[in-house]
Protein backbone atom coordinates (compact mmCIF):
# COMPACT_ATOMS: atom_id res chain seq x y z
CA UNK A 1 0.00 0.00 0.00
CA UNK A 2 1.37 3.58 -0.73
CA UNK A 3 0.37 6.11 1.80
CA UNK A 4 1.38 9.03 -0.47
CA UNK A 5 -1.11 11.66 -0.35
CA UNK A 6 -1.98 12.76 -4.07
CA UNK A 7 -2.21 16.25 -5.56
CA UNK A 8 -6.03 16.74 -4.83
CA UNK A 9 -5.60 15.62 -1.21
CA UNK A 10 -2.61 18.08 -0.66
CA UNK A 11 -4.10 20.87 -2.29
CA UNK A 12 -7.60 20.53 0.39
CA UNK A 13 -4.57 20.55 3.44
CA UNK A 14 -3.24 23.92 1.92
CA UNK A 15 -6.36 25.40 1.60
CA UNK A 16 -7.51 23.87 4.82
CA UNK A 17 -4.26 25.75 6.71
CA UNK A 18 -5.17 28.69 4.79
CA UNK A 19 -8.96 28.87 6.01
CA UNK A 20 -7.46 28.22 9.98
CA UNK A 21 -4.42 30.13 9.82
CA UNK A 22 -5.97 32.95 11.55
CA UNK A 23 -7.94 30.89 14.53
CA UNK A 24 -6.94 31.18 17.64
CA UNK A 25 -7.36 28.01 19.38
CA UNK A 26 -11.16 27.09 20.80
CA UNK A 27 -11.35 30.99 20.72
CA UNK A 28 -12.79 31.10 24.29
CA UNK A 29 -12.22 32.82 27.58
CA UNK A 30 -11.09 30.52 31.11
CA UNK A 31 -12.75 29.36 33.00
CA UNK A 32 -13.43 27.17 29.49
CA UNK A 33 -13.33 23.64 32.06
CA UNK A 34 -16.69 25.40 34.03
CA UNK A 35 -19.90 23.83 32.11
CA UNK A 36 -21.65 26.21 30.29
CA UNK A 37 -18.98 28.76 30.20
CA UNK A 38 -18.17 27.61 26.18
CA UNK A 39 -20.19 29.16 23.73
CA UNK A 40 -23.26 27.34 22.85
CA UNK A 41 -22.81 27.60 19.16
CA UNK A 42 -20.22 26.76 16.11
CA UNK A 43 -18.30 29.22 14.62
CA UNK A 44 -20.33 30.60 11.97
CA UNK A 45 -17.90 32.90 10.55
CA UNK A 46 -15.47 29.83 10.19
CA UNK A 47 -17.67 27.87 8.90
CA UNK A 48 -18.83 29.92 6.01
CA UNK A 49 -14.92 30.23 5.07
CA UNK A 50 -14.55 26.70 4.85
CA UNK A 51 -17.41 26.45 2.13
CA UNK A 52 -16.56 28.94 0.29
CA UNK A 53 -13.38 27.47 0.23
CA UNK A 54 -15.22 24.47 -1.05
CA UNK A 55 -13.51 22.32 1.94
CA UNK A 56 -17.71 21.02 3.35
CA UNK A 57 -18.40 19.28 0.08
CA UNK A 58 -14.89 17.76 -0.05
CA UNK A 59 -15.71 13.89 -0.17
CA UNK A 60 -19.34 14.41 -1.67
CA UNK A 61 -19.88 13.87 -5.52
CA UNK A 62 -19.38 16.49 -7.52
CA UNK A 63 -23.15 16.27 -8.33
CA UNK A 64 -24.38 17.49 -5.18
CA UNK A 65 -21.19 20.44 -5.41
CA UNK A 66 -18.54 18.50 -3.99
CA UNK A 67 -14.98 17.72 -4.59
CA UNK A 68 -15.32 13.98 -4.65
CA UNK A 69 -12.39 12.97 -2.72
CA UNK A 70 -12.24 10.38 -0.14
CA UNK A 71 -12.39 9.90 3.64
CA UNK A 72 -8.43 10.37 4.05
CA UNK A 73 -9.00 13.50 2.69
CA UNK A 74 -11.54 14.18 5.24
CA UNK A 75 -9.20 13.13 7.74
CA UNK A 76 -6.12 15.49 6.32
CA UNK A 77 -8.68 18.37 6.84
CA UNK A 78 -9.90 17.27 10.39
CA UNK A 79 -6.47 17.05 11.29
CA UNK A 80 -6.00 20.56 10.64
CA UNK A 81 -8.83 21.39 11.83
CA UNK A 82 -7.40 20.12 15.36
CA UNK A 83 -4.37 22.22 15.45
CA UNK A 84 -6.23 25.14 16.36
CA UNK A 85 -9.30 23.56 18.05
CA UNK A 86 -11.39 24.56 15.33
CA UNK A 87 -15.36 25.20 17.40
CA UNK A 88 -17.22 23.16 13.91
CA UNK A 89 -19.25 20.09 13.07
CA UNK A 90 -16.90 18.85 10.53
CA UNK A 91 -16.82 15.41 11.12
CA UNK A 92 -20.05 15.12 12.29
CA UNK A 93 -21.49 17.25 9.24
CA UNK A 94 -19.06 15.30 6.78
CA UNK A 95 -19.93 11.63 8.15
CA UNK A 96 -23.68 12.45 8.21
CA UNK A 97 -23.70 14.18 4.43
CA UNK A 98 -21.32 10.75 2.90
CA UNK A 99 -23.85 8.57 4.61
CA UNK A 100 -26.69 10.26 3.10
CA UNK A 101 -25.08 10.41 -0.34
CA UNK A 102 -24.04 6.48 -0.13
CA UNK A 103 -27.43 4.82 1.47
CA UNK A 104 -30.21 7.15 1.40
CA UNK A 105 -32.73 7.93 -1.33
CA UNK A 106 -31.58 9.84 -4.40
CA UNK A 107 -34.16 12.47 -3.52
CA UNK A 108 -33.22 13.20 -0.10
CA UNK A 109 -29.52 13.39 -0.99
CA UNK A 110 -30.27 15.51 -3.58
CA UNK A 111 -32.19 17.99 -1.60
CA UNK A 112 -30.02 18.69 1.24
CA UNK A 113 -26.24 17.42 0.17
CA UNK A 114 -25.55 20.85 -1.87
CA UNK A 115 -26.96 22.60 0.91
CA UNK A 116 -24.48 21.21 3.08
CA UNK A 117 -21.91 21.27 0.47
CA UNK A 118 -22.98 25.75 0.82
CA UNK A 119 -22.57 25.43 4.39
CA UNK A 120 -26.38 26.62 4.88
CA UNK A 121 -27.06 23.25 6.69
CA UNK A 122 -25.79 21.60 9.64
CA UNK A 123 -25.73 17.55 10.26
CA UNK A 124 -24.51 16.20 13.41
CA UNK A 125 -24.91 11.82 14.40
CA UNK A 126 -26.70 10.65 17.77
CA UNK A 127 -23.54 8.54 18.51
CA UNK A 128 -20.66 9.96 20.31
CA UNK A 129 -22.36 8.56 23.50
CA UNK A 130 -21.81 5.03 22.82
CA UNK A 131 -19.11 2.94 23.97
CA UNK A 132 -17.95 0.41 21.01
CA UNK A 133 -18.87 -2.51 18.54
CA UNK A 134 -22.36 -2.85 19.19
CA UNK A 135 -24.33 -3.12 15.81
CA UNK A 136 -27.56 -1.17 16.79
CA UNK A 137 -28.16 1.01 18.84
CA UNK A 138 -31.34 0.10 21.24
CA UNK A 139 -32.06 3.43 23.30
CA UNK A 140 -34.46 4.67 20.18
CA UNK A 141 -37.18 2.53 18.72
CA UNK A 142 -38.37 2.64 15.25
CA UNK A 143 -41.75 1.04 13.98
CA UNK A 144 -43.00 1.30 10.28
CA UNK A 145 -46.61 1.49 9.88
CA UNK A 146 -46.67 0.79 6.06
CA UNK A 147 -46.44 4.81 5.05
CA UNK A 148 -43.98 6.49 7.51
CA UNK A 149 -42.05 6.00 10.55
CA UNK A 150 -42.35 6.51 14.28
CA UNK A 151 -39.52 7.33 16.81
CA UNK A 152 -39.43 6.81 20.68
CA UNK A 153 -36.46 6.79 22.99
CA UNK A 154 -33.80 8.61 24.31
CA UNK A 155 -30.13 9.52 22.83
CA UNK A 156 -27.19 11.25 25.09
CA UNK A 157 -24.48 13.03 24.73
CA UNK A 158 -25.15 14.48 21.02
CA UNK A 159 -22.16 16.90 19.60
CA UNK A 160 -23.64 19.72 17.96
CA UNK A 161 -27.56 19.07 18.20
CA UNK A 162 -28.47 23.11 19.33
CA UNK A 163 -26.66 24.24 16.04
CA UNK A 164 -27.68 21.25 13.53
CA UNK A 165 -30.11 21.39 11.50
CA UNK A 166 -30.72 17.66 11.01
CA UNK A 167 -29.55 14.58 13.30
CA UNK A 168 -28.80 11.35 12.30
CA UNK A 169 -29.97 8.47 14.85
CA UNK A 170 -29.83 5.49 14.92
CA UNK A 171 -32.81 3.59 15.88
CA UNK A 172 -33.56 -0.33 16.35
CA UNK A 173 -36.45 -2.06 14.63
CA UNK A 174 -38.46 -5.02 16.49
CA UNK A 175 -37.27 -7.09 13.41
CA UNK A 176 -34.31 -6.80 15.05
CA UNK A 177 -32.52 -4.30 12.23
CA UNK A 178 -30.98 -0.75 12.32
CA UNK A 179 -32.71 2.39 10.25
CA UNK A 180 -30.76 5.63 10.22
CA UNK A 181 -33.75 8.40 11.09
CA UNK A 182 -32.99 12.52 9.77
CA UNK A 183 -34.82 14.13 12.29
CA UNK A 184 -35.32 18.11 11.98
CA UNK A 185 -34.11 19.55 15.38
CA UNK A 186 -37.17 21.36 15.52
CA UNK A 187 -39.70 18.41 14.20
CA UNK A 188 -42.37 17.70 16.36
CA UNK A 189 -41.71 15.03 19.56
CA UNK A 190 -38.01 15.94 19.56
CA UNK A 191 -37.08 17.56 22.83
CA UNK A 192 -33.73 18.60 23.48
CA UNK A 193 -31.82 18.91 26.84
CA UNK A 194 -28.79 20.65 27.94
CA UNK A 195 -25.75 18.31 28.83
CA UNK A 196 -21.49 18.86 28.83
CA UNK A 197 -18.77 16.78 28.03
CA UNK A 198 -15.31 16.83 29.86
CA UNK A 199 -14.04 19.77 27.84
CA UNK A 200 -17.32 22.15 28.79
CA UNK A 201 -18.39 21.62 25.28
CA UNK A 202 -22.33 21.52 25.39
CA UNK A 203 -23.93 18.34 24.29
CA UNK A 204 -27.78 17.42 24.05
CA UNK A 205 -29.45 14.43 25.39
CA UNK A 206 -32.70 13.88 22.64
CA UNK A 207 -35.72 13.03 24.12
CA UNK A 208 -38.10 11.41 21.28
CA UNK A 209 -41.80 11.02 21.93
CA UNK A 210 -43.49 9.90 18.71
CA UNK A 211 -41.32 11.08 16.38
CA UNK A 212 -43.49 10.93 12.98
CA UNK A 213 -41.06 10.95 9.55
CA UNK A 214 -41.54 10.15 5.85
CA UNK A 215 -39.96 6.96 4.24
CA UNK A 216 -37.70 8.93 2.63
CA UNK A 217 -36.20 10.74 5.57
CA UNK A 218 -35.17 7.02 7.15
CA UNK A 219 -32.48 5.06 5.92
CA UNK A 220 -33.21 1.39 5.90
CA UNK A 221 -30.52 0.10 3.66
CA UNK A 222 -27.90 -2.14 5.91
CA UNK A 223 -24.75 -1.29 6.54
CA UNK A 224 -25.58 2.96 6.83
CA UNK A 225 -25.57 2.89 10.48
CA UNK A 226 -22.07 1.16 10.53
CA UNK A 227 -20.54 3.01 7.82
CA UNK A 228 -21.33 6.49 9.91
CA UNK A 229 -19.85 4.99 13.15
CA UNK A 230 -16.51 4.13 11.37
CA UNK A 231 -16.06 7.24 9.66
CA UNK A 232 -17.00 8.93 12.67
CA UNK A 233 -14.54 6.76 14.75
CA UNK A 234 -11.91 7.34 11.79
CA UNK A 235 -12.06 10.91 11.67
CA UNK A 236 -12.11 10.99 15.74
CA UNK A 237 -8.85 9.29 15.39
CA UNK A 238 -7.83 12.18 13.15
CA UNK A 239 -8.59 15.05 15.65
CA UNK A 240 -6.61 13.23 18.12
CA UNK A 241 -3.68 13.55 15.77
CA UNK A 242 -4.00 17.11 14.84
CA UNK A 243 -4.51 17.84 18.62
CA UNK A 244 -1.27 15.58 19.75
CA UNK A 245 0.92 16.96 17.38
CA UNK A 246 0.25 20.88 18.07
CA UNK A 247 0.94 19.70 22.11
CA UNK A 248 4.09 18.37 21.17
CA UNK A 249 4.88 20.82 19.14
CA UNK A 250 4.36 23.45 22.35
CA UNK A 251 5.96 21.20 24.54
CA UNK A 252 9.28 21.25 22.78
CA UNK A 253 8.82 25.31 22.06
CA UNK A 254 8.64 25.35 25.49
CA UNK A 255 10.95 23.10 27.28
CA UNK A 256 13.65 24.75 24.56
CA UNK A 257 13.15 28.04 26.16
CA UNK A 258 12.67 27.29 29.55
CA UNK A 259 15.80 26.72 31.15
CA UNK A 260 17.19 25.41 34.95
CA UNK A 261 20.45 25.10 35.86
CA UNK A 262 21.70 27.27 33.11
CA UNK A 263 20.16 25.08 29.94
CA UNK A 264 17.11 24.77 28.78
CA UNK A 265 15.31 21.75 29.96
CA UNK A 266 14.82 20.00 26.78
CA UNK A 267 18.59 19.27 26.97
CA UNK A 268 18.25 17.07 30.23
CA UNK A 269 17.95 13.19 29.42
CA UNK A 270 14.77 13.13 30.95
CA UNK A 271 13.21 15.59 29.23
CA UNK A 272 14.02 13.95 26.06
CA UNK A 273 13.77 10.38 26.77
CA UNK A 274 9.94 11.25 27.22
CA UNK A 275 9.41 13.74 24.52
CA UNK A 276 10.48 10.95 22.06
CA UNK A 277 8.36 8.49 23.40
CA UNK A 278 5.30 11.00 22.98
CA UNK A 279 6.65 10.90 18.95
CA UNK A 280 6.80 7.56 18.81
CA UNK A 281 3.02 7.26 20.02
CA UNK A 282 2.13 10.09 17.28
CA UNK A 283 3.99 8.45 14.66
CA UNK A 284 1.75 5.17 15.38
CA UNK A 285 -1.33 7.13 15.58
CA UNK A 286 -0.43 8.64 12.50
CA UNK A 287 0.18 5.02 10.81
CA UNK A 288 -3.08 3.50 12.06
CA UNK A 289 -5.11 6.43 10.97
CA UNK A 290 -4.13 6.24 7.57
CA UNK A 291 -4.46 2.59 7.42
CA UNK A 292 -7.89 3.12 9.20
CA UNK A 293 -8.83 5.49 6.21
CA UNK A 294 -7.65 3.76 3.41
CA UNK A 295 -9.29 0.97 4.58
CA UNK A 296 -12.69 3.13 4.04
CA UNK A 297 -11.77 4.29 0.62
CA UNK A 298 -13.36 1.19 -1.08
CA UNK A 299 -12.89 -2.25 -1.55
CA UNK A 300 -9.19 -3.38 0.09
CA UNK A 301 -7.76 -6.67 0.46
CA UNK A 302 -7.59 -7.73 4.26
CA UNK A 303 -7.68 -10.56 6.77
CA UNK A 304 -10.03 -8.42 9.02
CA UNK A 305 -12.74 -6.08 8.11
CA UNK A 306 -11.81 -2.58 8.20
CA UNK A 307 -13.44 -2.72 11.53
CA UNK A 308 -10.07 -4.30 12.69
CA UNK A 309 -8.31 -1.13 11.30
CA UNK A 310 -10.82 1.27 13.08
CA UNK A 311 -9.93 -0.60 16.30
CA UNK A 312 -6.92 -1.01 15.95
CA UNK A 313 -6.41 3.10 15.49
CA UNK A 314 -8.79 4.17 17.84
CA UNK A 315 -7.03 2.37 20.52
CA UNK A 316 -3.42 4.21 19.50
CA UNK A 317 -5.57 7.25 19.41
CA UNK A 318 -7.18 7.20 22.87
CA UNK A 319 -3.65 6.01 24.55
CA UNK A 320 -1.28 8.27 22.72
CA UNK A 321 -3.31 11.26 22.74
CA UNK A 322 -3.62 10.65 26.15
CA UNK A 323 0.05 10.46 26.95
CA UNK A 324 0.93 13.24 24.96
CA UNK A 325 -1.17 15.81 26.83
CA UNK A 326 -0.24 13.87 30.41
CA UNK A 327 3.77 14.32 29.46
CA UNK A 328 2.63 17.86 28.13
CA UNK A 329 1.15 19.41 31.64
CA UNK A 330 4.17 17.36 33.47
CA UNK A 331 6.87 19.23 31.32
CA UNK A 332 4.98 22.33 31.53
CA UNK A 333 5.01 22.40 34.75
CA UNK A 334 2.61 25.06 36.48
CA UNK A 335 2.73 26.97 33.29
CA UNK A 336 0.62 24.62 31.99
CA UNK A 337 -2.20 24.40 33.95
CA UNK A 338 -2.97 28.32 34.02
CA UNK A 339 -5.82 29.15 31.90
CA UNK A 340 -4.62 31.72 30.00
CA UNK A 341 -2.30 29.56 28.37
CA UNK A 342 -4.15 27.16 26.03
CA UNK A 343 -2.33 23.88 27.16
CA UNK A 344 -5.40 23.34 29.26
CA UNK A 345 -7.84 23.66 26.39
CA UNK A 346 -6.04 20.83 24.26
CA UNK A 347 -6.41 18.43 27.24
CA UNK A 348 -9.86 18.80 28.09
CA UNK A 349 -10.57 18.47 24.16
CA UNK A 350 -7.68 15.86 24.21
CA UNK A 351 -9.82 13.78 27.17
CA UNK A 352 -13.30 14.39 25.05
CA UNK A 353 -11.81 12.88 22.15
CA UNK A 354 -10.36 9.83 24.28
CA UNK A 355 -13.44 8.57 25.28
CA UNK A 356 -15.69 9.91 22.19
CA UNK A 357 -17.12 6.50 20.54
CA UNK A 358 -15.50 4.42 23.58
CA UNK A 359 -12.22 4.18 25.01
CA UNK A 360 -9.04 1.71 24.51
CA UNK A 361 -10.91 -1.18 26.17
CA UNK A 362 -13.79 -0.80 24.34
CA UNK A 363 -12.50 -1.20 21.25
CA UNK A 364 -9.38 -3.50 22.39
CA UNK A 365 -12.67 -5.60 23.24
CA UNK A 366 -14.16 -5.07 19.74
CA UNK A 367 -10.76 -6.26 18.21
CA UNK A 368 -10.39 -9.47 20.69
CA UNK A 369 -14.01 -10.07 19.21
CA UNK A 370 -13.21 -9.49 15.30
CA UNK A 371 -10.00 -12.09 15.62
CA UNK A 372 -12.27 -14.24 16.97
CA UNK A 373 -14.41 -14.57 14.11
CA UNK A 374 -12.06 -13.67 11.79
CA UNK A 375 -8.39 -15.75 12.91
CA UNK A 376 -5.42 -14.80 11.30
CA UNK A 377 -3.52 -17.37 9.63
Amino acid sequence: MDFTFTEEQQAAVEAAKAVFSDVTPDAVPSPALTPGAVADDLDRPLWTRLATADLLGLTLAPEHGGAGLDPVALCLLLRESARVLARIPLLETSAAAMTVERYAHPDTAAGLLPRVTRGELVLTAASHGRTGHEPADRAVTAHHDGTTWTLDGLQTAVPWAHSADIIAVPAHTPEGGTVLALVPRDHQGLDLTAQYSTSGELLAELHLEAVRLDETDVITTDGAWERLRDLLTTGTCALALGLGETVLTMTSQYTGKREQFGHPVATFQAVAVQTADRYIDLRAMEATLWQAAWRLTGDTDGALPAAGDIAVAKIWASEGVRRVVQTAQHLHGGFGADTDYPLHRYHAWAKHLELSLGPAAAHEEALGDLLATHPLG
